[in-house]
């Protein structure tokens, strides 16, 4: 009986649903091809821009997120060690007492006395885990280990994508600026023609305002764009770990300036539908059903008895004269059952159970969602990379229009119209396929995240000088040695 009935409460059970094993999109498979590199935990490489590979080191060393994240994990890690602690004896106090007794008794025959007594003693406590209790907490506490082990690489999963779209942005801003002067150096010229044309007499006013309206309408445009260049250069210093200011790798890489990469497909090196199942946050939400399953256990424990052996040494003395010294043993075991309070214990099951349930229906949620993130990525990469060669061709037909229209124009054959037509055209032309190769950019980055990439950095769980704060305080043992994903991911 006592071994049937050792671990009471539900064994875990993966909560995935049937499609979840076999998902697959259409629009995912298009949009990437199977090869071995680069890895999926190091998707970056992709861009082959050792600028970003240098900014995701800095991130994992310094950015805040990843080291409350690993933080968290010591501090599961701590209490998985006090789960496990259970596992012996519950109760182990030694206690010793001195005391002095002054007494005094009024009358003819009063007496006073004055005692020492003096007494030491160890007890001892130890519930047996007949019914799984404390298995049941230290299975709760080891899944719940692994949880923030899980959630630690989730942070680097989000970390990364969004310190390669931020740098990207910033490089697609630098890019559109230096089409912006380019074009505003072309109608600048046209300007200065049309005002020598009006101060001569051989050309209207309307050519002259027009020209000017142009010229400044394209400068107007600059502003925006570096500050929008100086928003993401902010943003990458805090993912960094630095205050607002000079970034000397996007300094010393004056070559990668506006330089937006050409990219083409995701490399993939398993399916579709083992890559979301293998994302972080999907690993943490299914862990998180292992602890609150185990839960279950230690709340159904309380129903039944509990057996502990208790066990005490004690010596006392005393200065009295006359007295002896006294050894005291005294062991055996004890029962407590709870056996009017089923009320409390039964409804606390249920606490747990709906919490479980809860745990199930966010699990397959989530699921759903990050399946429905990795499709509208794919799509998103598959349109734009479509649209690029549409606004390559565009933007080449507005570059030949142009210097078709200022022959034209020159040789009298049109009117200057035409021209800031072909301008704008151009510049409007231009400007939408960067945006839209920084789209593409983007959608692949979002696709690379929905699976799960970007897990990796070689950078501890905790930093050197955190781990040298917090070992002054307290006594962390080997602890905060850790590595990342020691028993994590694989």
């Amino acid at each position: 009986m006592l071994g049937g009935c050792a671990h009471v409460g539900p064994d875990f059970q993966p909560q995935r649903e049937a499609w979840s094993g076999q998902w697959t999109s259409p629009a995912v498979t298009q949009a990437s091809e199977s090869r071995a590199q680069p890895e999926m935990r190091q998707w970056w490489q992709i861009f082959g821009d050792p600028v970003l590979e240098r900014l995701i080191v800095e991130a994992d060393a310094h950015d805040a997120g990843v080291m409350i994240a690993g933080l968290r994990v010591m501090e599961a890690r701590a209490q998985l060690g006090m789960a496990m602690a259970a596992r012996y004896p519950q109760r182990q106090q030694a206690g010793a007492d001195v005391m002095y007794i002054h007494s005094r008794q009024s009358g003819p025959s009063a007496q006073s006395s004055r005692v020492w007594e003096y007494s030491a003693g160890v007890d001892i406590g130890w519930e047996l885990d007949f019914w799984g209790r404390f298995a049941r907490a230290i299975e709760s506490a080891d899944a719940a280990y692994f949880a923030a082990q899980a959630n630690h690489e989730d942070v680097l999963v989000l970390l990364h994508a969004q310190l390669a779209r931020t740098y990207f942005a910033m490089r697609t801003a630098e890019a559109r600026v230096n089409i912006a002067r380019e074009n505003a150096r072309l109608q600048k010229r046209s300007y200065e023609i049309t005002e020598r044309l009006f101060k001569a007499g051989e050309s209207d006013e309307l050519d002259l305002q027009q020209a000017k309206t142009q010229y400044f309408g394209t400068l107007s445009a600059i502003p925006e764009l570096e500050r929008q260049m100086a928003l993401a250069r902010n943003a990458i210093v805090i993912l960094i770990g630095r205050p607002p200011g000079p970034v000397p790798e996007l300094a010393d890489a004056q070559d990668k300036e506006g330089v937006l990469p050409r990219i083409d497909r995701a490399i993939l090196q398993d399916v579709p539908a083992n890559l979301l199942l293998r994302r972080p946050d999907i690993r943490a939400a299914e862990l998180r059903i292992a602890a609150q399953s185990a839960l279950i256990g230690v709340a159904k424990a309380d129903l039944y008895p509990s057996l502990t052996l208790l066990g005490s040494i004690g010596w006392s003395a005393s200065s009295l004269p006359g007295t002896q010294n006294g050894l005291l043993l005294v062991g055996g075991p004890s029962l407590r059952w709870n056996i009017f309070d089923y009320g409390r214990i039964t409804n606390n099951i249920r606490v747990q159970d709906a919490r479980l349930q809860q745990l199930i229906v966010a699990y397959q949620n989530e699921v759903r969602q990050a399946a429905r993130e990795a499709d509208d990525a794919a799509n998103g990469l598959l349109k734009a990379l479509e649209r690029e060669d549409i606004l390559r061709e565009a933007a080449q037909a507005a570059n030949r229009s142009l210097t078709l229209a200022n022959a034209l124009f020159r040789e009298g054959y049109s009117d200057f119209q035409r021209v800031l037509d072909a301008q704008r055209a151009l510049f409007a032309q231009q400007d939408a396929y960067l945006v839209n190769r920084s789209s593409a950019v983007d959608s692949l980055i979002d696709l690379y995240k929905a699976l799960g990439g970007g897990w990796h950095t070689e950078a501890p769980l905790v930093d050197a000088a955190t781990r040298q704060q917090m070992q002054q305080r307290t006594d962390w043992g080997r602890l905060l040695e850790e590595t990342p994903g020691a028993g994590g991911h694989e």
